[in-house]
């Protein structure tokens, strides 16, 4: 019997910690933290530094994910077209790399470089970051606008509605949130599930 009830008690401790780390992490209208991550071509990147975005479009994503890998097209035309109207993508690596010797550096710049990224790939190797965003999956969206000196969180989870094949996309969740928040208006829809693989956390 008290095997049982240390069983039982393991059992609801590991779902009470389950539950809430899932909900930790910014929701829309939260001030989200700053960082200063290493990028594939060395310098660190903060979001203080670029000082002429009005925002941002922060991506939680990796190499070896298929996930990651459908998006990675769609996240550079994302760059190119709102960087001009002043939301550039920050793309996030969190992954373990001891485990996952494919998120390591170098990983990162090849990929980085094969497939033409016009943004910045930083790495989060503390986790620190994706834990205080609440990032869980690659990819994971967090649209960021710049209000006075301070970073808000618009929007968070997916990019669209149909990883597999862009041609089927039926609902741009991320366009959409800036589009709207371009436009100076209130965002329709805030939330949405992130679709992806789970961030390797280091054990």
């Amino acid at each position: 019997m008290k095997h049982k009830q240390i069983g039982l008690a393991a059992i609801v401790t590991f779902f009470s910690l389950a539950f809430s780390f899932s909900n930790n992490g910014y929701e829309p209208g939260m001030e989200a933290v700053d960082f200063n991550l290493k990028n594939t071509n060395g310098q660190m990147v903060s979001m203080a530094s670029q000082t002429e975005a009005k925002g941002f479009i922060i991506v939680f994503t990796c190499n070896e994910c298929p996930f990651a890998r459908k998006y990675e097209n769609r996240i550079v035309a994302l760059d190119k077209k709102y960087k001009p109207l002043g939301y550039p993508v920050i793309a996030i690596n969190a992954n373990d790399t001891v485990n996952y010797p494919e998120e390591v550096h170098k990983e990162k710049v090849k990929r980085a470089k094969d497939k033409g990224f016009t943004f910045p790939y930083l790495t989060d190797e503390t986790q620190n970051i994706a834990k205080a965003f609440g990032a869980m999956k690659t990819p994971h969206i967090f649209l960021i606008n710049k209000e006075n000196d301070k970073f808000i969180v618009k929007y968070t989870g997916g990019i669209d509605n149909n990883f597999e094949n862009v041609d089927k996309v039926t609902k741009k969740y991320l366009e959409n949130a800036l589009d709207e928040l371009i436009a100076g208006k209130e965002i329709t829809v805030k939330t949405s599930k992130a679709v992806g693989c789970m961030i390797k956390w280091v054990q």
